[in-house]
Formats: structure tokens, C-alpha cells, sequence
């Protein structure tokens, strides 16, 4: 069982940027490839990035592209979510998910799930 838990989220003016960290407990994230989700009000959960077990593959949805940042550390059990040139329309929850199985062909169905962390970016 693997526990996550987001964190750095807040309120950031438009073109402001934020850091979100995802710990893991229970498990080590050594065998776990890791991304971050994120559900806008009255969307649905979009996948929006996605890094590999060992950090060497990522994969980022177009409308993050460029902006945002996945990154890693595995001694820390810690993923990040570096996220800059905030636009209103990435105001959303943001989630943290972890899967035994990698990205296969643009899609990926992780087992575990963080609680969320809120992100408001105001115009």
C-alpha cells in the first residue's frame, strides 16, 4: 500500500508560478512510476504529467506543456510538480498518483491517489 500526500498548493496571481510535492509513505517510489492529475471545477480529472520509475521518461499533456515540470527524488520518496506561467484555466485540484505500470501509448491508470491539493490562479 502506498500512501500520498500533496502539498504547495495556494493562490497565485496569473504568470505566477508553484511547486507541489507529493510524500509517499508505506512503500518506497523506487518501483513506482509516478504523474499528477488535476480536476477543474465542472471538469473532469485531466492527466497532466508523468514521470517513469527512474526519472528518464516523462510525458506531459499539451496544455502543460512547456509550463510545467515533473521531477523526482527518490531518496525523499518525493515527486514534484514544478508549475510555472500559471493561466486561470490551471486552477484546479491537483492529485498525485502512483502505479506499478507505466504510460502505455499516452494513457496511464495509477493505482494510488493522494487527498488533492487546491490551486487558484486569479486573473
Amino acid at each position: 500500500q502506498v500512501q500520498l500526500v500533496e502539498s504547495g498548493g495556494g493562490l497565485v496571481q496569473t504568470g505566477g508560478s508553484l511547486r507541489l510535492s507529493c510524500e509517499a509513505s508505506g512503500r518506497t517510489l523506487d518501483n513506482f512510476h509516478m504523474g499528477w492529475f488535476r480536476q477543474g471545477p465542472g471538469k473532469e480529472r485531466e492527466f497532466g504529467a508523468y514521470i517513469s520509475w527512474s526519472g528518464n521518461r516523462t510525458y506531459y499533456t499539451d496544455s502543460v506543456k512547456g509550463r510545467f515540470t515533473i521531477s523526482r527524488d527518490n531518496a525523499k520518496n518525493t515527486v514534484f510538480l514544478q508549475m510555472n506561467s500559471l493561466k486561470p484555466e490551471d486552477t484546479a485540484v491537483y492529485y498525485c498518483a502512483a502505479s506499478a505500470f507505466p504510460l502505455f501509448r499516452g494513457n496511464w491508470y495509477p493505482k494510488y491517489w493522494g487527498q488533492g491539493t487546491q490551486v487558484t490562479v486569479s486573473s
